[in-house]
């Protein structure tokens, strides 16, 4: 099989956005990451294993060339001093550990410094994912059906029977492969879509070989590691600590702040009015968005802001047809972007896998997310978790509300 990772860019932006002020303010923060499949029926064979070793193990002889860099700085809010770091920085193989002790036959587990494991969460799904569905199916067959199905989607936007104004693409990590992608994204470039705008992609190489905008901002990793991972914290203000960190690093740029890592009516305690104020929108990545962006646009209207002037982000399971009626609802009201996924890059007859990776350890301690809906969080220490659930009670039970 061909390298599937071939340039250190091939991530999504956020990773950048994050690890700058990973790199400046949390440089000595360790991190372990650990990898799980949610499909019941998906099994990886010796041979993908030994498949996935191997182009991890060509991913990690990657270097950035001069010409990347010189790209990363011409993002205007991408540092110096950050760019000079990225030139000494590459890929270490022994922070990985693989195996096969788990019911789906895959077990993955990167551990090292946060500046290091954060950079591998995506390559390493995008990796997983690309190997899966080139050995486990017929390959060609599923890039037929892929074509079909992505012509039938610029079709529908361009015969306005969905219409979703401005979306970028997000599908990197769950992608059928790097060249279904790239096919998709450069399809949506080059195609009119009637009243709706291709704005971009979140994966940089793209970006930058298409000459599209990338895009991407925050991940749960920042929340929980930022406001977990110190010892001294107490969990349920994680968003107050995670927030004022990315002020301190980039002021009123790159600010659209993630809602639901300890659920959004905690993240509201904190997203007081100079938070609200500095950051340009909000993302949302779990429960029902009509009324997760009814409650935001409340928020916003109690704290004296135009919520016209704010944008909310969707980017939870998209699909166009959805994504149409999230538009249509908040039509006029205030800004309104998307970002989808597996809907564009990973859309075929057979049903993409669930895969994630997510932190699990910050500085030797727990660290967990409790979304908006059960289910999303991948916590080892249950205890720890029930810990954070009665920390968020108290906060919402004895603190004060707007």
């Amino acid at each position: 099989m061909n390298q599937i990772i071939s340039s250190l860019l091939e991530t999504d932006l956020y990773k950048f956005s994050m690890g700058q002020a990973i790199y400046h303010q949390f440089s000595d923060y360790k991190t372990t990451w650990t990898f799980k499949c949610r499909n019941e029926d998906v099994f990886f064979t010796a041979e993908m294993v030994e498949e996935i070793k191997r182009q991890i193990g060509l991913y990690c002889t990657l270097r950035f060339s001069e010409e990347e860099l010189d790209y990363l700085n011409s993002i205007k809010w991408i540092k110096g001093s950050y760019v000079d770091f990225l030139r000494l920085w590459e890929p270490r193989y022994e922070d990985f550990v693989i195996g096969t002790d788990d019911t789906c036959g895959l077990t993955i587990e990167t551990r090292g410094t946060w500046l290091n494991t954060s950079f591998y969460e995506i390559p390493t799904l995008a990796i997983v994912n690309e190997v899966y569905f080139r050995m486990a199916h017929d390959y060609s067959k599923l890039l037929e059906s892929f074509k079909v199905r992505l012509k039938d989607k610029i079709s529908a936007l361009q015969s306005g029977k969905y219409f979703i104004g401005s979306f970028s693409e997000f599908g990197i990590r769950r992608r059928l492969s790097s060249e279904a992608q790239e096919l998709a994204v450069k399809s949506l470039r080059d195609s009119k879509l009637g009243a709706s705008v291709f704005a971009g992609t979140s994966n940089v190489y793209l970006a930058r070989k298409l000459g599209i905008k990338p895009v991407g901002t925050m991940a749960h990793e920042w929340i929980m590691c930022v406001g977990q991972g110190n010892h001294k914290h107490n969990p349920a203000y994680s968003n107050w600590y995670a927030l004022n960190a990315w002020v301190n690093e980039y002021g009123v740029l790159n600010g659209t702040a993630l809602t639901d890592t300890i659920t959004t009516e905690c993240f509201l305690r904190d997203f007081r009015l100079t938070f609200a104020t500095l950051f340009s929108g909000v993302r949302h990545d779990s429960g029902d968005p009509i009324a997760w962006g009814e409650r935001m646009l409340e928020h916003y209207a109690k704290l004296g802001i135009d919520p016209s002037s704010k944008t909310l982000l969707f980017s939870d399971s998209l699909d166009f047809a959805r994504a149409t009626e999230i538009c249509r609802h908040f039509s006029g009201r205030c800004r309104i972007a998307f970002g989808i996924g597996t809907y564009i890059a990973n859309d075929t007859d057979v049903r993409p896998l669930n895969i994630v990776m997510k932190t699990t350890l910050c500085n030797g301690m727990d660290v967990a997310k409790i979304s908006d809906v059960p289910g999303k969080g991948m916590c080892k220490n249950q205890d720890y978790v029930d810990y954070l659930q009665r920390c968020i009670d108290w906060r919402m039970n004895h603190s004060e509300t707007l």
